[in-house]
């Protein structure tokens, strides 16, 4: 679906990322984990086109992402960023449909996905004539994740949407988001902070540092073999615990 081969990035002469090799599986939430500055982020972004490689390549469903096609590329993607990145001066539900309106949709056709879509997150269809500013952070996230999925992207792309939000909040949206991944079968690359969330989306997860991947595979992959001595303080520190003697993972444990 989406791939990277050898890309590197650098900003302001410093490098963010380093020959990176990245492959995401069709049908499946790979997630991107990492201490801050690692790169996380910058990945999503080439991905989307926002940013373009220094070196390598990036294909989207086979083909090179390119100026000449990463509009119609984007199309096909849904991007959600932390706070949800609503426009003001919009209502949720302008805001929802605003490219399939650019784009020519009739109002029948937006007004039905609208109502599909308000159904498909559980956010009460009263709430689409109020703006960003009225709605609670887990409200905007849920509109940010309607607007994402209102063209039928075929991967979705979520920069740490609810990093921001209270842990009961929180917890609610982690289970309604699991549950549309899975009723969808999109493909879905996630940034996280939280090790945890990594584990309950994340049928791939990808730990990074300093712009390269230290380690892939599921968490058990992780917390039974540990590829090197940063992978076993990432997830101390996040005191997770190895699934098979229940303990904190050690180096030993390599």
């Amino acid at each position: 679906m989406l791939s990277l081969s050898h890309v590197s990035r650098s900003f302001d002469g410093k490098g963010v990322l380093h020959a990176f090799d990245l492959n995401v599986e069709p049908g499946k939430t790979t997630v991107l984990i990492g201490p801050s500055g690692c790169g996380k982020s910058t990945v999503l972004r080439l991905m989307t086109g926002l940013l373009t490689p220094d070196t390598g390549q990036i294909t989207f469903r086979g083909q090179p992402l390119l100026p000449s096609n990463i509009l119609q590329a984007r199309r096909s993607m849904g991007y959600v960023i932390q706070e949800g990145g609503l426009f003001a001066h919009l209502t949720a539900g302008r805001n929802v449909t605003l490219m399939a309106r650019y784009l020519g949709q009739s109002p029948r056709e937006v007004e039905l996905r609208l109502n599909e879509m308000a159904e498909l997150v559980r956010l009460p269809r009263e709430l689409l004539d109020r703006y960003p500013n009225e709605l609670s952070g887990g409200q905007r996230q849920r509109v940010s994740l309607m607007r994402a999925l209102m063209l039928n992207p075929d991967v979705l792309l979520l920069d740490e949407p609810l990093g921001a939000l209270d842990p009961m909040v929180r917890f609610d949206l982690q289970t309604d988001l699991k549950r549309i991944f899975q009723s969808l079968a999109k493909t879905v690359v996630l940034v996280t902070h939280d090790i945890a969330e990594a584990d309950y989306f994340g049928d791939l997860i990808v730990l990074m540092r300093d712009g390269r991947i230290v380690q892939q595979g599921t968490m058990t992959d992780l917390t039974d073999h540990p590829a090197d001595d940063f992978v076993v303080r990432f997830l101390n520190a996040q005191r997770i615990r190895s699934s098979n003697e229940n303990r904190v993972i050690e180096a030993s444990d390599r």
